[in-house]
């Protein structure tokens, strides 16, 4: 490309004027002390922070299979170090690896409490700990002015010997620690590197970060070569000015003196610059999370070439809005705790690469590191495809006030003596995460609460870097960030604050600078389970009222561990499941991925909510809207498709103009001649997909969708038959064999022993679903225990008459019962018509509650169990994944084809799931064809399974889920909504099914 370069005064802070004092080395006297693990500056010799990178010099990974010793206490002698030392007798363990999932302890799971008594900065004597050796010896043509030993993350505290030799001690298990080890090391032979790793230590009070318990060395071991004029350190500054188009750049760089200057070369822009020295360049491409622009380039010495990725991008508030390049900014985002089932919190690239992959094949455009610090390598991937991040530090103290708003004493982060720890984790963040384009806010940690130590972290974060923003959530004042963030408040909470009306504080001077900032929401819709529900509510607002800049769903991944039960069957452990005496249950459970990174419906449904690309039917017209931040349309085409009854009659391509972000259009609906209702159910759906590969995704991949409804014509009726109603006063035959099959009921309960010609029990009278994980009892709106406490889930029923009637010349079946749970007053009363058809029978199915109901339904509908033959299931209406009330944005209408098995999502925690909504048609057959099927007037839900209600109900893993000799087929009138009470606001209102009249009318049909 040509570019204009003028060489300017620095804009931009350089390095030497913006580096707050180091933080100072602790004394040496540090390992002297008894009981070292529980100081409070637990660091000695561990080198100054700096930038992670890779560069031409040599390095050497330590990972792979070290010796392994656990004891359970940590005041053990030191013997170890010694080279002499007998570690025959000992096993291995992989690094990196946490202990407790390679056979040494068990992993523990707690949300907000310490499973160890609350005493900063003391430990229990029951402290497991793991010394680690391993030997290595230096490459034959290892060059090095210095050697520096590198770990990516020891959990929780470590102290390190070479050779015999102390090299150091560390903490802070999600930060890396360098160790200058020159003096020790040897260029020619082999090396001993002995760790000896402490499970609990002064720093597990700063990592209560609602995850897994687990320690060791989890992230990589690294040897690094420093050759003669290297390069320490170096910050790029690449700013954007959206009204020029200009890039300005400078790269300080970090060199001994007797170097010089390093050099900055970016041959496509033309630029070859001394470090240190500010380039201002016309024409530049910004980087965005939609367009990730980057440039590459390189920085060198005589010694060492460091290769750069450089994108140009500004982020600023003006006017209270977050801007990017000048443009508003709505996070589409996701909480990501780093996991795999295996291996807990040790993951591997590839694994890294497939979350970024699966994130923007769903739209997601940021992501928020809770509540650490990521592997390195996940940044450059966010720098790479497009993500927006916020980097959040290694800390958080949830424990102190398990009971809030009354916290435990002690708290780190109002405690002056933690000062300096808070702030060099703060610093050990900023300055290896610093040159990432992706990183727009650097956040001083997850629910700590409020405290001045927090505040001399984000003065620290400012001084050092102030081009980017600074977030924290737990202090409501928002006193020391620049964004006002919160967690799960409900959708009218939002909505005041959108207006800008939210709750006043106390403090006049804090109210009206946190009432002119931006918001969002750092986690919100937990995804916990069957959920979230509600995702389209909250993105209304998103849209409506600018200060609302969008949010984080907690979480991406469910943390379910794979293990085995007592029987040998293979389940997703959550807390408890490993003997852990404190535990928070399957509340580690709540991702839009299931544990094996299967995503799960709710982030289909999320997908859809944020989709970036809006299409509408307005007349006879298609509205599309472009809602990406930064990039327009060119890289889409709009494919459309014509489907009556769910099959295809026509489709194309239509030409859309290239839309401006932000933008809109109107263009002419494709089918131009008119759809004959007589034709059936007719619907255009109008897809927005890739036009070309990207990185991220292939050609044709679906960005977004709409549908316009053409045809909408009363549900066809098959015509109801007389004469075809017989009784031996045993049982009641509707219909006749040979052409319809027939529907046989017991002439005293009304119960089904045929349908349509096929064996079935039932029907009957449904109130209970098993409760997903928003219905129960640690919700903040628990409907579970309620609903058990009236017995909604052990609810009986009576037969009150089976009659006989006919009404103009047709006789049908009318059967009255009344459902009711033990112990109350309360109850539904049922009257069930069968009338027989030319094809079947027709089910007509009036309910009305009786009693005054304190509380909403999980259901209403009806039961029926049908032969194991049955194992197909084809139905028109929406689909094809599971749907609810207040979820089923992601579900099309269309003509979907299943297996009863393939209808199951297999939540970590068993629960309600695999519901179909506006169901026209349900066909269920064997392997033969042969079946049912069923057709509402006009709709009704489904959901089938080989295991019954209560199955699902009494599980606690989906491996305990046995497949029983029948199918259990729900039809119902209605389910209640999702909502996302797990953690968060229950089920809106409209959304909630309440206990009132309904009517249910369905045709039964033989099919084969």
């Amino acid at each position: 490309m040509t570019s204009t370069i003028t060489h300017e005064k620095s804009e931009i802070p350089t390095e030497s004027t913006t580096k707050a004092t180091p933080v100072p080395r602790m004394s040496s006297q540090l390992t002297d002390h008894a009981r070292y693990w529980e100081q409070i500056d637990l660091a000695e010799g561990v080198a100054e922070p700096r930038a992670w990178f890779r560069s031409d010099a040599a390095t050497l990974s330590l990972n792979g299979e070290w010796k392994f010793r656990l004891s359970p206490i940590a005041d053990l002698p030191i013997d170890i170090a010694a080279e002499g030392f007998d570690d025959s007798a000992w096993g291995g363990i992989p690094v990196p690896a946490s202990w407790q999932l390679n056979g040494h302890g068990a992993p523990a799971y707690t949300n907000v409490v310490y499973p160890f008594p609350v005493d900063p900065p003391h430990v229990p004597d029951e402290n497991p700990t793991g010394d680690y050796r391993t030997r290595f010896a230096l490459p034959a043509d290892w060059v090095a002015e210095r050697t520096v030993l590198r770990f990516d993350g020891i959990d929780s505290a470590a102290r390190i010997w070479l050779n015999g030799a102390q090299v150091g001690v560390t903490s802070g298990s999600r930060l890396a620690s360098e160790f200058d080890i020159t003096d020790v090391v040897r260029a020619d032979g082999e090396n001993l590197l002995v760790v000896r790793v402490h499970q609990w230590s002064s720093g597990s009070y700063l990592e209560d970060q609602d995850m897994w318990w687990m320690s060791g060395i989890f992230r990589d071991v690294t040897v690094i070569a420093r050759p003669a004029a290297a390069i320490d350190d170096y910050f790029v500054h690449a700013d954007f000015d959206h009204e020029t188009g200009d890039g300005i750049l400078t790269v300080d760089a970090s060199v001994a003196a007797t170097v010089g200057v390093a050099r900055v070369t970016i041959p496509e822009l033309g630029i070859d610059v001394a470090a240190g020295e500010t380039v201002r360049i016309a024409g530049v491409a910004p980087w965005s999370a939609d367009e990730p622009r980057l440039y590459s380039g390189e920085l060198a010495t005589p010694g060492e070439r460091i290769p750069l990725r450089i994108g140009f991008r500004r982020v600023e508030i003006v006017d209270g809005i977050i801007r990017a390049n000048g443009r508003r900014l709505l996070f589409r985002g996701v909480n990501r705790h780093e996991f795999a089932p295996e291996t807990g919190r040790t993951i591997d690239e590839a694994t890294m690469l497939e979350d970024v992959l699966l994130m923007k094949r769903n739209n997601i455009n940021a992501v928020r590191t809770s509540h650490y610090p990521p592997h390195p390598r996940f940044l450059d991937l966010c720098d790479e495809y497009g993500l927006w991040v916020i980097d959040e530090c290694d800390l958080e103290t949830h424990g102190f006030f398990p009971d809030d708003p009354t916290p435990l004493a002690g708290n780190p982060v109002t405690d002056p003596r933690w000062r300096d720890t808070l702030v060099a984790r703060m610093r050990r963040m900023v300055e290896r995460d610093k040159n990432h384009p992706s990183i727009i806010f650097w956040s001083l940690g997850n629910e700590c609460g409020p405290g001045e130590n927090l505040g001399a972290m984000s003065d620290w974060a400012r001084s050092r870097d102030p081009e980017r923003l600074i977030h924290y959530e737990r202090d409501r004042t928002s006193r020391y960030a620049d964004v006002y963030s919160r967690m799960y408040p409900t959708h009218a909470e939002v909505e005041l604050i959108g207006q800008q009306r939210e709750e006043p504080l106390d403090d006049a001077e804090l109210d009206a600078r946190r009432r002119a900032m931006p918001f969002i929401l750092c986690e919100y819709a937990h995804a916990m389970g069957n959920g979230p529900g509600g995702l389209t509510e909250y993105q209304e607002l998103f849209e409506k009222y600018p200060r609302l800049q969008g949010g984080f769903v907690w979480e991406w991944i469910d943390h379910g561990l794979r293990t085995h039960d007592a029987q040998g069957r293979e389940i997703y452990g959550y807390g408890g499941d490993f003997g852990e005496p404190l535990h928070d249950g399957n509340f580690v459970a709540d991702g839009l991925l299931l544990p094996d990174r299967t995503p799960s419906p709710g982030l289909a449904e999320f997908k859809k909510v944020i989709e970036p690309v809006r299409i509408t039917g307005v007349g006879d017209e298609l509205a599309i809207s472009n809602l990406h931040d930064h990039r327009d349309t060119a890289h889409l085409e709009f494919a459309w498709v014509v489907e009556t009854d769910g099959v295809r009659s026509a489709g194309g391509v239509i030409d859309v103009p290239v839309i401006a972000a932000g933008e809109s259009v109107v263009v002419p609906r494709p089918v131009a001649l008119p759809v004959a209702p007589d034709d059936g159910e007719t619907w255009l759906t109008v897809s927005a997909v890739l036009r070309a590969d990207e990185s991220w995704a292939t050609r044709g991949h679906e960005v977004a969708w709409g549908q316009v409804a053409l045809a909408t014509p009363a549900a066809r009726r098959t015509a109801v038959r007389a004469g075809a109603v017989e009784s031996d006063g045993a049982v009641i035959r509707l219909g006749d064999d040979a052409t319809t099959g027939d529907t046989i009921l017991d002439a005293r309960s009304g119960a089904l022993r045929e349908l349509a010609g096929i064996p079935v029990d039932g029907p009957r009278l449904t109130l209970w679903r098993a409760p997903i994980d928003n219905d129960r009892a640690f919700s903040e709106d628990p409907k579970e225990a309620a609903w058990r406490r009236i017995g909604l889930h052990r609810v009986e029923q009576r037969t009150d008459g089976v009659d006989l009637d006919v009404a103009r010349g047709v006789e049908s079946v009318i059967v009255r019962t009344r459902v009711a749970p033990a112990a109350t007053t309360l109850a539904f009363r049922a009257t069930w018509t069968w009338t027989p058809t030319d094809a079947g029978v027709r089910l007509h199915l009036d309910v009305a509650p009786e009693g005054s109901w304190p509380v909403t339904l999980p259901r209403l509908g009806l039961e029926l169990v049908l032969p194991e033959a049955i194992g197909a299931v084809d139905w028109f209406g929406r689909g094809p994944g599971e749907a609810y009330q207040d979820s089923q944005r992601a579900a099309r209408v269309g003509a979907f084809s299943s297996s009863i098995d393939e209808l199951q999502t297999h939540y970590v925690f068993p629960q309600e799931n695999g519901a179909r909504t506006q169901t026209r048609s349900l066909t269920l057959t064997d392997a033969e064809g042969k079946g049912l099927r069923i057709i509402g007037a006009p709709f009704f839900e489904f959901s089938a399974r080989r295991w019954t209600t209560a199955d699902l109900d009494a599980a606690r893993h989906d491996g305990e889920l046995v497949r029983r000799d029948r199918v259990w087929l729900d039809l119902d009138i209605a389910q209640a909504g999702l909502g996302t009470a797990s953690c968060g606001p229950g089920t809106l209102p409209q959304y909630a099914l309440e206990a009132a009249p309904a009517h249910l009318e369905l045709d039964f049909e033989r099919v084969g």
